[in-house]
């Protein structure tokens, strides 16, 4: 039987996680939380355990992430709309 990335091309399907706040919070704060998120991430004990967890850290800019995070819409927004299904 094939897998769905053989049967589907470019599919992709990941878990992720990420720290977000609230619109209008102000950009030093945004920066204070993404640089002690990202020095925490750096370490060698949180690298290993997320590794164990089979999960890999990446540090982001707060706006790579949000490209990210549109990205996401997208992908899955065309996705919902081409399975034709619907909220009730």
């Amino acid at each position: 039987m094939p897998t769905v990335q053989e049967t589907v091309p470019g599919y992709e399907a990941t878990a992720w996680f990420g720290i977000v706040a609230p619109g209008g919070t102000p950009r030093e704060v945004v920066m204070r939380i993404n640089g002690e998120v990202n020095k925490a991430l750096a370490q060698a004990d949180v690298k290993e355990k997320l590794a164990q967890q089979g999960a890999l850290a990446r540090s982001w800019t707060p706006e790579e992430f949000g490209a990210f995070i549109h990205n996401e819409v997208v992908k899955w927004g065309k996705v919902v709309k081409a399975s034709g299904a619907k909220v009730e």
